[in-house]
């Protein structure tokens, strides 16, 4: 009777516990991951953070779940890029404009340190909370960046450096002591477009008056009480208390559960048709290199490799039951004939089905040369993109050597042989052949865009010239097309390929367990698209790039200072 009184009591827990009031949790303690792992190690690394499409596909069903109540997030300290903190403030506005309650907690916003962005991310929500010894730091956006040229040349370190065109400021640290016109230019442009976009998200989150969110980031950091009395948060609560209150609104038999276990639980009971048309989504992540996609065990992101998105691009197109494409893509550039790689299978997918690319915080240089050819290209508005340009060149190590004693002596077959040495100078030769190819990539990246973008080669190349912009501007540049996020690509591919608004969508290449184990057939099998950790970097100066500082993965590649968080 024990036995079976505990079976009965468990069976009555479970039933009441598919039918009480729902409140969906989000911690953001470790912050979030973009896509589904690509590789064992990746999938180790990210075990504990939250997906974002999960995210987004839990908070979209739970606005029309009438057992979903509320939402409270937890925002910790682990910064999240503007772009991602954008896409998470829309899919939150949406929710709370469905009538259910969004409560945001943090332990604190910046401890003294720079909260701006975390804020940003809370102002989103109905009710706002800190922990009693936790700071607002709402200091506003900065950009900083050292330069390095005297120091390298104190140790004898000089660099020979090409680039298209003068906003191509990526190697300025190395080849300049301070900011150059366009250099500044650029920047300002860009905090400015991150501060007016921060100042109105607050205003509205918060009912302030724009001029007065400017006032206060001019007067931060807020210890916490002088943050209730400005209005930016509602009250100071310890975590228990805040998940009480959300508890207790929610109704009496209330349960917590994470958004992304919501979103994966509905996904099960609702198993689409396998045969069902539907979109692809393609990821596309990190650096670009040629190659398989992956991450280095040393540590650092993981690399977009060109096979594994070509791979994909490839599988999609093929599917007769794909009738849309959408491409997501968070890379700051990397190796031009990579992206070239994938340039050419975007635009082969696009004369058989829509592609829409959806940018996550970064699609510059490369990143923008692989979604350039896209049916319509959705950003956010803080997105960095653009970049349209090409710096390349060499370190001369010939001084440092000398003054430490270590003589090199080079032979060589070739009068061009040894161009890429570290230890001599270019000739003249030489630099000529580095312009050449600066050059040859340059008018390619401008005269592709100019095709992808319908714009004149003048118009072009005013808006290339290796200049940033944020997604706000470039899409009054006609460089993108929409604003908005993941949500919003998928119903524009949707909308396109004449689907309904809830047709099913696949991450690509699609590939059996079985297929894993047995290896690619050939590079048209959808398991060449199979990521691998990553040792390799940029080719001849893979071996000094992480030392000197160059971008790992190539010429078209955006510094890692331009990173707001």
């Amino acid at each position: 009777m024990d036995a079976g009184k505990a079976i009965f009591e468990t069976v009555d827990k479970l039933r009441q516990r598919r039918t009480a009031p729902l409140v969906l949790e989000l911690d953001l303690t470790e912050g979030l991951t973009e896509g589904p792992p690509t590789d064992p190690l990746s999938a180790v690394l990210s075990m504990r953070k939250p997906r974002l499409s999960d995210v987004l596909a839990g908070l979209k069903r739970g606005r029309d779940d009438s057992r979903v109540k509320a939402l409270v997030v937890k925002i910790g300290g682990n910064p999240l890029g503007l772009a991602v903190v954008q896409e998470l403030r829309q899919a939150v506005t949406r929710f709370r404009a469905s009538g259910k309650l969004t409560v945001a907690f943090s332990e604190t916003y910046g401890e003294f340190g720079n909260g701006t962005v975390p804020y940003y991310l809370a102002s989103a929500f109905e009710r706002v909370y800190l922990q009693p010894s936790g700071d607002v730091g709402l200091t506003g956006v900065a950009l900083e960046q050292r330069f390095v040229k005297g120091a390298l040349g104190k140790l004898g370190v000089g660099y020979e450096m090409g680039q298209r065109h003068e906003y191509k400021t990526a190697a300025n640290t190395f080849t300049q002591d301070h900011m150059t016109e366009p250099h500044r230019e650029s920047m300002e442009r860009i905090v400015g477009s991150v501060v007016d976009q921060v100042v109105a998200g607050i205003a509205e989150g918060r009912r302030l008056d724009p001029a007065k969110v400017r006032e206060l980031i001019d007067r931060g950091p807020f210890i916490g009480s002088e943050a209730v009395e400005a209005g930016l948060v509602d009250g100071l609560a310890y975590r228990d208390e805040v998940y009480d209150e959300v508890k207790k609104a929610a109704g009496s038999e209330a349960h917590l559960q994470y958004v992304s276990r919501y979103a994966r639980a509905a996904m099960v009971r609702k198993l689409p048709n396998p045969t069902a048309d539907g979109v692809a989504l393609v990821q596309g992540h990190g650096q670009i290199r040629m190659g398989r996609s992956g991450r280095s065990p040393l540590g650092g992101g993981g690399a977009m490799g060109s096979d594994t998105v070509s791979a994909a691009l490839r599988a999609a197109r093929r599917d007769d039951h794909v009738k849309a494409v959408v491409f997501r893509v968070d890379s700051p550039g990397g190796s031009y004939v990579a992206s070239d790689t994938v340039w050419r299978e975007v635009v082969l997918t696009r004369k058989v089905k829509p592609v829409i690319v959806s940018m996550g915080d970064l699609a510059a240089s490369g990143g923008y040369f692989v979604s350039m050819a896209a049916d319509v290209i959705v950003a956010q508005p803080g997105t960095l993109t653009g970049s349209i340009g090409v710096f390349g060149g060499k370190p001369v190590l010939s001084e440092l050597l000398e003054r430490i004693g270590v003589n090199s002596e080079l032979v060589a077959g070739g009068a061009n042989a040894g161009m890429f040495s570290t230890t001599r100078g270019f000739s003249p030769e030489q630099w000529e052949r580095v312009n050449a190819w600066l050059d040859r990539i340059y008018d390619d990246f401008v005269g592709k865009v100019a095709q992808s973008r319908d714009l004149t080669r003048e118009r072009a190349h005013e808006l290339a010239r290796g200049r940033v912009w944020t997604g706000a501007d470039a899409r009054e540049r006609g460089l993108v097309d929409e604003l908005g996020g993941l949500e919003d690509a998928l119903a524009v591919a949707r909308k396109r390929a004449g689907l309904a608004d809830d047709a099913p969508v696949r991450v690509y290449p699609r590939i059996h367990p079985l297929e894993r184990l047995r290896g690619a057939e050939s590079s048209e099998d959808k398991a060449a698209a199979l990521a691998r950790v990553r040792i390799d970097a940029w080719g001849p100066l893979a071996r000094l790039s992480a030392e000197l500082g160059l971008p790992a993965a190539g010429p078209l590649a955006l510094p890692g200072w331009y990173a707001i968080r």
